[in-house]
């Protein structure tokens, strides 16, 4: 038996509700809206937990310094 994650599994059952709400309608985009949906809580929670320490937050995140810094512009989270 494989261990599935909740928030796996969160994603999995919104995304199904949504396009299950479509019906005929094709989507599109999404992969931006998931990320747009997941991407800027992720950054607030990671960013409060090291408490707004982005050198910190990249670590955590495993991503790039100024990957995390462009992120948080485009997010609105600092200016």
């Amino acid at each position: 038996m494989t261990y599935r994650q909740p928030i796996t599994e969160c994603v999995e059952k919104h995304l199904q509700h949504y396009l299950d709400d479509l019906k005929d309608t094709p989507p599109s985009d999404i992969y931006q809206m998931v990320l747009a949906v997941v991407e800027k809580p992720m950054l607030e929670i990671v960013m409060r937990h090291a408490k707004d320490n982005q050198s910190l937050a990249a670590q955590y995140l495993g991503i790039n310094r100024n990957t995390l810094h462009k992120k948080l512009i485009e997010h609105k989270l600092i200016k």
